[in-house]
């Protein structure tokens, strides 16, 4: 008969500092500087971009019966302290509503140099902050010049699209998607793909993702809520680019670095990509920084190109298109890449506890032929 043994794992026997230092590992207080430092940046980013809006070379079309008055208007307004207007002049005024159309300018004023009343068009479905800005701007000059001007929206927003921020919001939820996406796929099978062939089928699943997150976001905006007008299949397709995009880049950055990929990718896509993405205050309203750097990244080419396909038939989308495009073929060249480079070495899964460069360790570790003691010996030493 047997003779109970007394428990080993009562714990350290170094008292509470041995304890803390157990705990608490210098890679875990460096990954939890790390999220400090990323909080700290979407607090400056968001309230740097946001805290004070003002306009800066809105592009806005100008026509006159009279070209030399049109010509006279336009050095007038570009002539506007702090250059809120980048005025030029068009022929007419169907020449005016197509540049809206097409996304060429934001507004066009049409003067009418016979009586004191002339009319601003404005595309409420490009921002309504934006059409706002507009309107004051030249209301301003109109009224120091003893003038009227009349506004027609002949871009309104939908009914269900409260100051036109649904494509925003749709697109942020399209990024979310995308980049939770492949941080799951490194939660259960390692933060870098062993092989080129685990990459590639990686790839492949996000790619199914993006496709059904794609059709399900833009149902919800369109048919469901009605908030987007516009084509549901150009919708689906840019919310499947879109969250192919993003999910591409983190599995990128954490085929690069690790676990610390997905911080990277929340740094690229949410601190520096929504506050530039043009959702509140499109680009002509954010600071230099942020509107040169929104067109650039997926949450600002995403958020353009669905504005443009609910209000302005497609017209502006290509560019934006391309942008998606670029990041999608980036992100998995690099992910496909960081595999091969790696040969066959498969990072940590997430939460194991293990470096990032550590191999993976499955979650059962006895194999046949082994039992007893040996066999759970090892499973505890995978589970820990």
């Amino acid at each position: 008969m047997t003779q109970p043994t007394e428990s080993t794992d009562a714990g350290p026997s170094g008292g509470f500092l041995a304890e803390f230092k157990d705990a608490v590992t210098t890679r875990a207080a460096l990954l939890v500087l790390g999220v400090l430092a990323l909080q700290l940046a979407f607090i400056t980013s968001y309230i740097g971009a946001f805290h004070h809006p003002k306009p800066h070379e809105i592009p806005i079309a100008v026509t006159a019966p009279v070209a030399q008055v049109a010509e006279r208007s336009v050095r007038q307004l570009d002539a506007l302290a702090g250059t809120p207007l980048d005025a030029r002049a068009v022929e007419d005024e169907a020449a005016a509503l197509a540049r809206i159309r097409n996304r060429d300018v934001d507004g066009a004023l049409i003067i009418d140099p016979s009586g004191t009343t002339d009319r601003l068009l404005v595309a409420g479905g490009a921002g309504a902050s934006l059409a706002q800005a507009v309107e004051e701007v030249v209301g301003l000059v109109e009224k120091s010049q003893g003038r009227t001007v009349v506004t027609t929206d002949v871009a309104p927003s939908a009914a269900g699209d409260g100051r036109g921020l649904s494509a925003f919001y749709l697109v942020v939820g399209w990024c979310v998607g995308g980049y939770l996406c492949a941080a799951i796929l490194a939660i259960s099978a390692g933060a870098r793909p062993a092989n080129s062939a685990r990459a590639v089928i990686r790839l492949g699943a996000l790619l199914v993702y993006a496709v059904v997150a794609g059709l399900l976001g833009a149902v919800i905006a369109g048919p469901v809520l009605d908030a987007l007008p516009g084509s549901l299949a150009g919708l689906w397709g840019l919310g499947t680019l879109v969250v192919f995009a993003v999910g591409a880049i983190t599995l990128a950055f954490q085929g690069l670095a690790g676990v610390v990929g997905i911080g990277l990718a929340i740094l690229l896509v949410v601190v520096f990509g929504n506050p530039s993405a043009g959702g509140a205050y499109p680009y002509p309203l954010l600071p230099p920084f942020w509107s040169t750097i929104g067109p650039a990244l997926p949450p600002g080419a995403g958020t353009y190109a669905a504005r443009s396909i609910a209000y302005f038939k497609g017209n502006g989308a290509g560019g934006p298109t391309l942008v998606l495009a670029a990041w999608a073929v980036a992100g998995a060249a690099v992910t496909v890449a960081c595999a091969v480079f790696r040969g066959g070495r498969a990072g940590a899964a997430v939460g194991s506890g293990l470096p990032d460069d550590a191999p993976s360790v499955p979650r059962f570790a006895d194999t046949a032929g082994t039992g007893g003691a040996e066999g759970g010996d090892a499973r505890g030493a995978a589970e820990r």
